[in-house]
């Protein structure tokens, strides 16, 4: 693997040691040795089946949820150094630090209101004027309160498919996650929306740090500050994305980013 970055002179949230992965008898992730650095945009970038949505389910122990799954190697939370994949913790609270946005928008059979509050009094809070308060911040957030602020008790499905992926990032934000993971947050959406989740995930970089997983070099480009690379469960090559983009170091990152499989 290589690994060109700035990060020495950045603070890192999380880090990835010698971290594997195993579906059953099946060696998913192998030996994965990864920096995120705090409020930063970092991608994920490969072709299908190359790991990286697994890789990005591990942070919020979504394997958790489907038996015969396990854990190798650590991935420590920073400043605590708690690791997040240990048998100790408990997944749910891993859960709230790390929130995830997947790939098809995914709202709440519920109002827009409930959909935002959901997480809210899973946690245990129930004084109305905090869940409306956190509630307007959080679509605030996710640069959706101006377009629904009339009509948060209308049903989530009433919105666009646009609309409806923001309001999954609201829900996210919700919880005042340390960390928002995105699986392909834009392929459902047509261009304008996807524009629009991409501007949000630029401006949410100021108070999250962000992992992204992406099939589009274009995006990965646009919106990222560090860019990994990987393949059949490898990290090739791991830097700042401009490096990544314009002079990467192994012969297979270069013939994926320009195209030549994949």
């Amino acid at each position: 693997m290589s690994t060109k970055t700035k990060q020495f002179n950045e603070i890192i949230k999380a880090e990835a040691k010698n971290l594997n992965f195993y579906y059953g008898d099946f060696h998913a992730l192998k030996g994965l040795d990864f920096k995120v650095s705090e409020k930063k945009v970092t991608a994920l970038i490969g072709p299908s089946g190359c790991g990286k949505t697994t890789f990005l389910r591990c942070f919020n122990r979504m394997h958790d949820l489907y038996p015969n799954n396990r854990y190798e190697g650590e991935i420590l939370m920073y400043p605590d150094e708690i690791n997040i994949v240990g048998d100790n913790i408990d997944p749910i609270e891993v859960r709230m630090r790390i929130s995830m946005v997947f790939q098809k928008p995914n709202p709440f059979p519920k109002t827009i209101y409930e959909n935002v509050a959901y997480g809210l009094r899973v946690r245990g809070i129930r004084g109305k004027d905090i869940i409306d308060e956190r509630v307007e911040k959080s679509l605030r957030g996710a640069a959706l309160w101006d377009e629904v602020k009339d009509r948060l008790h209308e049903h989530a499905f009433n919105m666009s498919g646009g609309q409806q992926q923001r309001l999954c990032i609201a829900r996210a934000l919700a919880t005042d996650p340390e960390i928002l993971l995105f699986d392909e947050p834009t392929s459902a959406l047509d261009p304008i929306a996807t524009s629009k989740v991409e501007e949000l995930i630029v401006e949410l970089k100021k108070v999250l740090t962000i992992l992204i997983v992406t099939h589009n070099m274009q995006q990965a480009a646009r919106i990222s500050d560090y860019t990994a690379f990987m393949y059949v469960g490898e990290l090739v090559e791991f830097g700042d994305t401009d490096t990544i983009f314009t002079a990467p170091t192994q012969k297979l990152t270069e013939e994926y980013i320009t195209g030549r499989f994949g």
